[in-house]
């Protein structure tokens, strides 16, 4: 596992938001109490003043907001943010703005922490898929935006409401964003081969539904009805992907069996121990944990079962670095530790898994051209292990996979 102080956020949420202005400053406030440390914003053409509402955070550093105009944007708003953001957060939250993360075994304690216990012995799972529960309308004909959404809707469907197989059974993704090859469905990802989505229990997760529901420990509170004057405002809004809301569906979703406001519990115990990310230490953190991870590399000593396994934290290493290198007055440290990090991925290849292998393969771009000794020799390696894993591919069809990697194959040949 990753050294979690390498990075800048312990957890970020990605998003894909229309005209969630009303609801935004709630959702935002909510997921920095239970521990998320930064946001990417995807604005898919809001007419409303849904910018606005996010400025506050943009201008504190708490919101990266892009604009995604266009149809059907969430699949690639979402593979834009793990690509590009995938070594700045140790997890990667993907959700819609009327979802809410509830850590529910541990009153009181971060999103982070629930998280980490799950996965803490399956070295495995890339991620974990959280099970729903869908709130109603609790009877509310009008929208009333004096209240947030938390205290208006406590009334939801039991846990085994799974129509058709879907409802509750519908999973959001929390992943180690750097083990993502893809994501093709709003809210599931598909790991790199060997690395899998998990439910609370340790079950494998192979797809956007895990039955039975599985809610004890994390669920995702899913708003998606709230009053029917808001429903219509959401069908003639649209949606991000290629699913169309019809009025029909209202009364089909609007589920109000049970009475649940266990959420609002959790947001007042947890804002007693609130405290905000430090932001202000953030680059002596991330130097202190550059010097703590990379220094056994510059011993001559070292033995070589030190970097077995550790080729996503040289990677991180590197990529730490070169941001560091672009926010420090004096970037020789963070040139310094970028050069470290090179060393460390080389002596790391060797025994490598295939699912390092592919995140090493996605990485060469970013290495190939760095101004390092070691940066030619990596080369070197690389054009012996890409022919080797197209190969593999090539034998298990691996077609999707092939033609990435053949983009990596050629990219070696034109600069060897």
């Amino acid at each position: 596992m990753v050294d979690k102080n390498l990075f800048l956020h312990d957890l970020s949420v990605v998003s894909i938001l229309k005209n969630e202005a009303p609801y935004l400053k709630e959702w935002i406030e909510y997921h920095l109490l239970a521990g998320v440390e930064h946001f990417y914003l995807y604005d898919n053409d809001s007419p409303d003043n849904q910018a606005e509402v996010a400025r506050p955070y943009v201008e504190a550093g708490l919101v990266d907001y892009f604009h995604a105009p266009g149809k059907f944007m969430q699949m690639q708003t979402y593979n834009d943010a793990f690509k590009r953001f995938k070594f700045f957060s140790r997890y990667m939250a993907f959700i819609d703005g009327d979802e809410f993360i509830f850590p529910k075994s541990k009153l009181g304690g971060g999103i982070s922490e629930v998280v980490d216990e799950i996965l803490a012995d399956k070295p495995n799972a890339g991620g974990l898929a959280v099970n729903l529960h869908a709130f109603g309308s609790a009877g509310q004909e009008k929208a009333d935006y004096s209240r947030g959404v938390l205290e208006r809707f406590t009334r939801r469907a039991p846990n085994d409401w799974v129509p058709n197989g879907m409802g509750n059974a519908h999973v959001s993704t929390i992943a180690n964003p750097r083990m993502i090859s893809y994501m093709s469905i709003p809210h599931f990802a598909f790991y790199f081969e060997g690395v899998f989505a998990v439910n609370e229990n340790g079950g494998i997760v192979q797809g956007a539904f895990n039955k039975p529901v599985t809610a004890e420990k994390i669920v995702m509170n899913h708003y998606s009805v709230k009053s029917r004057e808001e429903y219509a405002k959401k069908v003639s809004r649209g949606a991000a992907d290629h699913n169309t809301y019809h009025m029909e569906a209202f009364d089909f979703n609007d589920r109000n069996e049970e009475f649940d406001d266990e959420i609002l519990r959790y947001r007042f115990e947890r804002a007693k121990k609130f405290k905000p990310p430090d932001m202000v230490h953030a680059n002596e953190r991330l130097l202190n944990a550059l010097m703590k991870n990379l220094a056994p590399t510059l011993l001559p000593n070292t033995p070589p079962q030190f970097y077995s396994g550790k080729l996503e934290t040289f990677l991180t290493c590197r990529a730490v670095a070169a941001y560091l290198k672009t926010r420090l007055t004096d970037d020789a440290p963070a040139k310094f530790f970028e050069k470290a990090s090179l060393i460390g991925i080389l002596r790391s290849l060797i025994g490598m898994s295939f699912a390092d292998a592919r995140l090493f393969v996605r990485e060469l771009p970013n290495l190939l051209n760095l101004p390092y000794p070691e940066a030619k020799d990596l080369r070197i390696v690389a054009a012996q292990i890409v022919p080797q894993m197209m190969n593999t591919m090539r034998i298990n069809s691996m077609w999707r996979e092939f033609v990435e990697t053949d983009y990596i194959n050629d990219l070696l040949k034109i600069g060897g």
